[in-house]
């Protein structure tokens, strides 16, 4: 009895223990097959965060940051009615007036006028506006920001972190060299922080609201031609900035007259007269003799040369009779 009893606890300890060794065994089986769908898992969702990151932006036409400037001249009976129209289409598509102008002369009247619309709406109020009278001239022109859009939300982000970083030193400060260093850095970097927003919101302003620029004529005012391009175009504007610059000189000499005749005729005066009166001193003295240093040798005249005599003429022999 007592053998059965030892051999049965000894079938139960080698199979406890040939379990453990199992289960101890089996277990990094397990944990490596865990692990390795957890780092897979881990590797896969790195690879997307690195492919978001790395995605282009979306730059589609309807995403794209553009500012719409327009130019519209249009000729009209009655300017001060077309520009309370041109004012209620500003109005009517959610924008207003930024510059009214207006001006009357010779019987002719103009009005000049800025208006701010929305983008959406850029092209239906340029074509409303042109409907006001007689369109005259028409000039449209875009300008595509969106990479410096881009580029300014990514400095913005950055200063940001920079600005928090250096708030969180500030808070951490020990000393007071510390403290003063780290208030002149945050002051700085917040400044940095501050001019790179304004740049963006100018560009949202502008992207958002597009600018035109309306002109109205009278029937009878003068039409406004463009310079001729080119050669004529460079002759026409050098010509007129010689008329100008004549125009300005002029001017000039017109508002010094009067300066030179008050102080320049009685300077002139007392001058010639200080001259006059030195050349009045030194002419009674211009018959003096020099003073002669002593021991110094006066130069000699030449020596007179003696007349040269002519040979004597010889008389022919006279004949004895």
């Amino acid at each position: 009895m007592g053998t059965v009893l030892l051999g049965g606890v000894l079938l139960a300890g080698c199979g406890s223990d040939d379990t453990a060794q199992n289960s101890s065994a089996g277990a990094p089986a397990m944990d490596e097959g865990a692990a390795l769908p957890a780092e897979g898992g881990a590797e896969t969702q790195a690879d997307k965060g690195a492919d978001t990151a790395a995605k282009a932006p979306d730059l589609r036409v309807e995403q794209r940051s553009i500012i719409y400037r327009g130019t519209v001249t249009v000729r009209v009976e009655n300017v001060d009615a077309a520009a309370g129209q041109a004012g209620g289409i500003a109005k009517t598509a959610g924008g207003f007036v930024s510059g009214d102008n207006r001006s009357s002369g010779s019987g002719a009247d103009t009005a000049t006028m800025e208006l701010r619309i929305p983008a959406e709406k850029f092209d239906a109020a340029v074509a409303q506006l042109a409907e006001l009278g007689t369109e005259e001239q028409r000039q449209i022109s875009t300008e595509d920001v969106t990479e410096q859009t881009i580029d300014l939300d990514a400095r913005i982000t950055v200063q940001q972190a920079r600005v928090d970083s250096g708030r969180k030193l500030l808070a951490q400060a020990k000393s007071l060299n510390d403290l003063v260093m780290l208030e002149r850095e945050v002051a700085t970097r917040e400044a940095d922080l501050a001019s790179l927003q304004a740049k963006k919101r100018n560009l949202a302003d502008l992207t958002a609201l597009s600018t035109i620029t309306v002109t109205l004529l009278d029937p009878r005012a003068e039409a406004i031609d463009d310079d001729p391009p080119g050669f004529l175009g460079g002759l026409g504007a050098g010509w007129d900035a010689l008329l100008a610059s004549l125009r300005v000189l002029l001017t000039v000499l017109g508002a010094l007259l009067p300066w030179l005749i008050a102080f320049g005729l009685p300077i002139w005066g007392v001058i010639y007269a200080v001259k006059r009166y030195n050349r009045t001193r030194r002419a009674p003295h211009r018959g003096t003799p020099a003073y002669v240093v002593p021991g110094a040798q006066l130069p000699h005249p030449p020596a007179a040369q003696a007349p040269v005599s002519a040979p004597p003429v010889q008389q022919p022999p006279s004949e004895t009779p």
